[in-house]
């Protein structure tokens, strides 16, 4: 019997479920996940996904209901995510650079009943001494305690979930966004999101038979998710590393003749700047992939003119809005912009007011398309304070840069309305860490802002004011600083000075502050 997976992605809603066990029959010798340690076709992947889904059915799951997922990008990790899919629930893949108390905030959030951790983050989190929701543990690389192991706790061999009667607006995944106090935001993306993502990707390469895709960024991160549900849907292979480095990627490339990879800006540069990257063969990338941070035109025309395949720059965010692609190797005179509205995208302007403007006026970017989040878990006035409505009210995302439009519909970024520093591909909100600071002993005032780092694209700088009378050591205040953030969050450099500069009416000038970041007074990175 042989089932036609692409006449699934042409109906307006369908279920991976259908997709993976699809695979399963038409191809079941094909790899389909390779981590470097394990190896597994879609026969055994299909198998495995349908085994967790039923076990997760009978512990109780419930429609729509959380999975967490904690730990180092594997094999197991993304049989936990699919697993949790095909058993009619929602993913909620946790980031492993947020603190105990975060995790344990994002955990509590979601309403998870299962937490799938490795070995090395439950120790974190029992170590950490933070009251931890009373969620069941499964093991992803060895059992401990009363945990089991993934593969021994999964329901017996040849079992299968029983049918759900999930929806379009069923939750599919929840992406927790940054946050250092309180609990982060969940943005919640539907079924139908998913879905429509994975139906049109072929007419952008985003996924396509016999596509062998390289992941070097977490699971974890919608940037991953967006390739790596693709691959899954087409039927491709997913080459997953637990960590990027140089070598090792031009290595997974080349032996397995790799044709599409997402990376993020500064990782294009690391690969840019390493002696031995043009001794490796990438002729068979048909498409690479980036976003998640400001790309140059500079390293966009390095990237076309030295690796294979066509480069192509995603710009969104993970709540949805606007999806701008550029094809930047059929556009070497647009590579200063983002690209154009894609795939029944719109995106306008509007001004400080929140009033719509011209065509081809500078103002902050609004937009709307198929995958815009459901909203925030649990947090219907966040998701309000990220809307706009237009004249008919329907709801569009505020994109948080201010940017735009020219005569050819390419949109070019003028800057963040709000001061995000994206640092390695991740989000970092300077009001996190400025509050990390403010809580120090000794701190009267503090600012961060972001700099331009060759390692990170961006690096976060900060400022200090001392009170009166107190002498702050500024090597000690970074270190307990960074002891209460998440790993993707520290901040690099500390600068004491007398005040902050602000305006009349006290708005801290941080383009000030950005020019006064010499390394001459800066506290290195310990």
């Amino acid at each position: 019997m042989t089932l036609n997976p692409f006449a699934y992605l042409e109906q307006p809603f369908g279920h991976l479920a259908d997709l993976i066990n699809a695979h399963s029959i038409n191809q079941p010798d094909r790899i389909a996940l390779d981590d470097g340690e394990e190896k597994l076709t879609w026969a055994e992947t299909a198998a495995l996904v349908n085994r967790v889904a039923a076990q997760l059915q009978a512990d109780g799951l419930k429609k729509g209901q959380a999975v967490s997922i904690l730990g180092t990008t594997t094999i197991r990790y993304a049989i936990a995510y699919l697993g949790a899919i095909v058993a009619g629930g929602c993913a909620a893949p946790l980031t492993t650079s947020a603190t105990p108390k975060q995790l344990a905030n994002m955990m509590a959030d979601s309403g998870a009943m299962h937490l799938f951790v490795d070995s090395a983050k439950r120790a974190e989190l029992f170590d950490s001494g933070i009251d931890l929701p009373p969620l069941k543990h499964v093991m992803m690389d060895a059992a401990e305690g009363d945990a089991p192991l993934m593969y021994d706790w999964m329901a017996a061999e040849g079992a299968a979930p029983a049918d759900t009667d999930v929806g379009p607006k069923d939750p599919f995944n929840i992406i927790y966004s940054s946050g250092t106090t309180g609990t982060p935001k969940g943005i919640v993306h539907s079924r139908q999101m998913r879905w429509y993502q994975m139906a049109v990707g072929e007419n952008s390469g985003y996924g396509q038979p016999g596509q062998v895709s390289l992941f070097s960024t977490p699971l974890y991160s919608n940037t991953t998710l967006g390739i790596f549900v693709a691959t899954v849907a087409y039927g491709g292979t997913s080459i997953l590393m637990r960590k990027f480095d140089c070598q090792r990627w031009l290595e997974l490339a080349q032996e397995n003749r790799a044709s599409h990879t997402m990376l993020v800006p500064v990782q294009y540069q690391r690969l840019m700047d390493f002696e031995g990257f043009d001794d490796y063969d990438m002729s068979t990338f048909t498409h690479k992939y980036c976003t998640s941070a400001p790309f140059s035109a500079e390293l966009k025309a390095e990237v076309i003119k030295r690796m294979p395949g066509g480069l192509i720059e995603i710009y969104s965010m993970t709540e949805g809005g606007v999806v701008c692609i550029l094809l930047a190797h059929l556009f070497p005179d647009k590579l200063h912009t983002v690209g154009i509205a894609w795939g029944g995208s719109e995106v306008i302007t509007v001004d400080e007011d929140l009033n719509r403007l011209p065509p081809g006026e500078m103002g902050e970017l609004v937009g709307r398309s198929q995958t815009m989040m459901s909203g925030y878990q649990n947090q219907p006035e966040k998701t309000e304070e990220a809307s706009w409505y237009d004249e008919n009210g329907d709801r569009w995302q505020r994109m948080g840069d201010i940017g735009k439009v020219d005569d050819d519909g390419f949109i070019t970024l003028m800057g963040r309305s709000k001061d995000m520093i994206i640092s390695g591909g991740f989000n970092i909100y300077p009001r996190d860490l400025e509050e990390a600071l403010m809580a120090q002993p000794g701190v009267a005032d503090a600012a961060v802002v972001g700099i331009a780092s060759r390692q990170w694209g961006e690096t976060p700088v900060g400022f200090v004011v001392a009170e009166e009378g107190a002498s702050l050591d500024l090597d000690a205040l970074k270190a307990a600083t960074n002891a209460e953030l998440g790993k993707t969050q520290r901040v690099s450099e500390l600068h004491l000075i007398d005040e902050l500069p602000r305006s009349h009416i006290g708005k801290i000038l941080k383009t000030e502050l950005r020019d006064m970041a010499q390394p001459a007074t800066t506290v290195p990175v310990g």
